[in-house]
């Protein structure tokens, strides 16, 4: 986030730093899936652990989501029809996307090293500790 915007910021156009976290979605609902299969609204709810406000997590963003996944096999789902209302469908991790979890794990990994390395020249650079 930049100095001229708030939390709430949407970045668009916007030169400032904050990027949007759309792509890091993913992994997040990939990491839930692998606790345990879940509606889309149980999965909108959880990402929250993750840091996405409301906003970022709304049903288009998560369903857009999980439907990307479940196109690349990523993802599986069905119409769950137990409980009472409408059928839901019920989203579970599949082998292949739990390869693609651990893949993400390694690149976020060496991507936090740069991340602290930049982190370390900058406040060395402006005498921040």
């Amino acid at each position: 986030m930049c100095r001229n915007h708030g939390p709430g910021h949407r970045h668009g156009d916007c030169r400032c730093a904050g990027a949007p976290m759309e792509r890091f979605m993913q992994p997040c609902l990939l990491l839930l899936l692998h606790r345990r299969s879940a509606h889309g609204y149980e999965l909108m709810q959880s990402l929250r652990e993750f840091g996405f406000q409301d906003s970022e997590a709304d049903p288009g963003t998560v369903y857009r989501n999980l439907r990307r996944l479940e196109e690349e096999g990523l993802v599986s789902s069905r119409w769950d029809t137990s409980g009472g209302g409408p059928a839901r469908r019920l989203y579970r991790l599949t082998p292949e996307g739990e390869e693609l979890l651990h893949a993400w794990a390694e690149a976020i990994t060496h991507n936090k090293r740069r991340l602290e390395y930049f982190l370390t020249r900058y406040r060395e650079e402006f005498g921040q500790s």
